[in-house]
């Protein structure tokens, strides 16, 4: 099967998660900006959260020009990601409403971590299709960056009942250092065009 479907089912799923994130915000009451205060916790998680769905998007992008075709197995691991995707509105919004609170500041990371389980699976099943001399296994090497992030967020959601501000900065930190641009991709698929 061709993969210009998936494409373009996953970038409309990804738009439409960022509008409901973006939806959240109610306009404030007041007409200074002492009224946009209370908004202040909705925004800084709106802000980590908007990273987190450009990381996946930008990565999903890349990985897919590596693909010339998909078959059933990865058109499932695609829907499996792009469900825990659209539960990061639910966990934007309860961390915005409840900055720092411990449940929902695990329940972040819980899903944060289901969303790199659920990537490195695609990654896996598109791996198994195209073979070990893939360009995407080229491209990734031996993915410091995909196997340190799910330690990284076990460890903020076991850090959270007890030091949720910890937390925070793990996710911070993880999104950080997906935020580097990475260029494994775009070289490898660049040197074999």
């Amino acid at each position: 099967m061709n993969k210009n479907r998936l494409e373009a089912f996953s970038d409309g799923v990804l738009a439409i998660i960022i509008t409901i994130m973006v939806l959240e915000f109610k306009v404030p009451e007041g007409i200074d900006c002492n009224a946009l205060q209370p908004l202040l916790p909705k925004f800084l998680s709106y802000i980590l959260s908007f990273i987190y769905i450009g990381i996946y998007w930008n990565n999903h992008h890349h990985m897919m020009h590596t693909v010339r075709h998909v078959n059933g197995k990865i058109l499932w691991a695609n829907l499996h990601l792009l469900f825990w995707l659209s539960l990061i509105p639910f966990a934007t919004a309860w961390n915005g409403d409840n900055l720092f609170a411990p449940f929902p500041i695990m329940m972040y990371g819980v899903i944060l971590l289901m969303n790199g389980v659920a990537y490195y699976i695609l990654q896996g099943f598109i791996l198994k299709q195209q073979g070990e001399s893939s360009l995407l296994k080229k491209a990734i090497g031996n993915d410091f960056k995909g196997k340190s992030s799910p330690i990284l967020y076990i460890i903020a959601v076991l850090f959270a009942n007890y030091y949720p501000i910890v937390s925070g900065a793990i996710y911070i930190l993880v999104a950080l250092i997906w935020l580097v641009p990475d260029k494994r991709i775009e070289r490898v698929f660049n040197e074999n065009n």
